[in-house]
């Protein structure tokens, strides 16, 4: 019997593909119902009113559960929501998990794993042949250190719902991924003023291209590396200019280095002086906010919209080969343990156009990997000679992705799914043929 922690989406790709082999496997989930972070009622979700996907739905969807035509083509939060209860419930899936539970404790046991839960108050040991940790990526605030005190309001974009918090204020925003981006377009229409603090510049690019989601352009055939990136950048400048160009600093790195920033509103406001950008913040001493180019500004709320750190409050970060001084474990794939067999990180990944489907090939190839552990097949034997030699190696398809927390744990999709296919083919010839199943390739 396997666990599962997490009932979000990668939490259910995994229950699915641990069902379609006949693994049999428990699920935790801390809320009542599916979802994750999809679901703005989970008192542990980061989701806004506001929020869409960012990517488009043909290009995130499960490759055997298409989203409806009727829903748009990158979905508000509660289409989504709506579309991950309806997998769990096309799939039966509900029925393998234990909801309102929370895991408090996982450690080893043998050759086997203990998990303890809490419910209700009530707490319960049990020992499972593994786990797959799914808990999610986005749900523990990277808070930094201002330099100085402020005397305003202070808040996460992990704490923002609604942008009824801004009427009448002076907003100062300080970062800009895309939720940062979000929020920001939010704050214009219910704020007194609006600013925006970068360090650093930062990729923009529009959602639709000649009517076509963006992601959904391109040839079947990738280009090379260097190519891509001087073609798509030349593009992107072209229909929208540069950073510099709304005042903001450009990026010092090249396109597909870090995760662009999928809105083109945020310009179109900074063109129009809804949003004054500035600099790195030098000091604050009360509601003043002095910046790296002399410029002081007074506000009555910063939201910092400053990402998200990895946290798995329930195991010790020695069982997750994570050395305090990295900022992820050091997993082959993102996922395979170097010493345990029988461990799983699952979605502690991040790629431009990888997908739902991507994370679902993901939980394909470790649904694989178990079913022919169990059999003894020499296709795992091979395997696990190869995650205990590569842990930690990259899958960078030759991008020099800068050196920032959230970039610890981000891969090509071309190379990745390139290494899914060729390891889960290899898995997948020994097994019987009822329980082979191609993989589709994200395009």
């Amino acid at each position: 019997m396997y666990a599962i922690i997490g009932a979000g989406p990668m939490g259910l790709a995994s229950a699915r593909n641990l069902q379609k082999l006949g693994i049999p496997f428990i699920g935790f989930e801390l809320h009542s119902d599916v979802g994750g972070l999809w679901d703005i009622d989970n008192p542990h979700s980061t989701m806004y009113d506001s929020a869409h996907l960012i990517s488009s739905k043909r290009m995130t969807e499960f490759a055997e559960f298409p989203m409806g035509d009727a829903v748009a083509p990158y979905p508000h939060h509660t289409e989504m929501r709506q579309y991950f209860r309806d997998y769990a419930e096309h799939f039966q899936l509900r029925p393998h998990y234990e909801f309102n539970t929370q895991v408090v404790e996982l450690s080893p046991d043998g050759d086997g794993w203990t998990v303890v839960s809490e419910r209700a108050g009530q707490r319960q040991q049990r020992r499972f042949d593994g786990v797959l940790i799914a808990n999610g990526t986005l749900h523990t605030p990277n808070v930094p250190v201002l330099p100085g005190l402020f005397d305003g309001e202070l808040m996460h974009s992990a704490q923002y719902r609604n942008p009824e918090i801004f009427k009448g204020k002076r907003v100062l925003l300080v970062g800009c991924g895309n939720s940062g981006a979000d929020i920001a377009v939010d704050a214009v229409h219910h704020a007194a003023s609006v600013d925006i603090s970068l360090r650093r510049g930062y990729y923009f690019l529009p959602k639709f291209i000649n009517g076509r989601p963006i992601d959904t352009l391109g040839g079947k055939r990738p280009l090379p590396r260097p190519l891509k990136q001087r073609i798509d950048a030349a593009m992107i400048r072209m229909i929208i200019g540069k950073p510099s160009d709304y005042g903001l600093p450009d990026p010092d790195y090249r396109l597909y280095e870090s995760h662009p920033v999928v809105n083109s509103l945020i310009l179109h406001h900074l063109g129009h002086g809804d949003i004054t950008p500035r600099r790195d913040i030098a000091a604050i001493d009360g509601k003043t906010v002095q910046f790296s180019d002399g410029e002081a500004a007074e506000y009555d709320l910063i939201l910092l919209a400053t990402g998200y750190q990895l946290h798995y409050p329930f195991i010790s970060r020695e069982h997750l080969n994570w050395p305090a001084e990295l900022d992820a474990p050091q997993l082959y794939m993102n996922v395979f343990h170097p010493q345990y067999d029988n461990l799983f990180m699952m979605g502690m990944i991040e790629a431009t156009g990888l997908g739902w489907e991507g994370r679902n090939q993901q939980a394909r190839l470790v649904a694989l990997y178990i079913r022919q552990q169990q059999v003894g097949a020499a296709a795992a034997a091979a395997f696990n000679r190869i995650r205990s030699e590569r842990a930690g190696a990259t899958l960078d398809g030759g991008y020099r992705y800068i050196k920032l927390a959230r970039m610890a744990y981000y891969v090509n999709k071309n190379a990745y799914l390139a290494a899914l296919k060729q390891h889960s083919d290899e898995l997948e010839r020994d097994l019987p043929t009822a329980q082979q199943q191609p993989l589709a390739v994200t395009p």
